[in-house]
């Protein structure tokens, strides 16, 4: 399987991670935003 080399911005990972949060998002809204964060680098900790 191909990778993805494509990731999400630490300014889309926020409004995607408020989309999320918001009771008034849309079901596709929220879908999208999904998508974003699960292709956001992953964080070391």
């Amino acid at each position: 399987m191909a990778r993805n080399s494509k990731q999400t911005s630490a300014k889309a990972a926020t409004a995607a991670s408020r989309t999320l949060a918001s009771k008034a998002a849309s079901k596709a809204a929220k879908s999208a935003a999904a998508s974003a964060l699960s292709q956001t680098p992953k964080r070391s900790r």
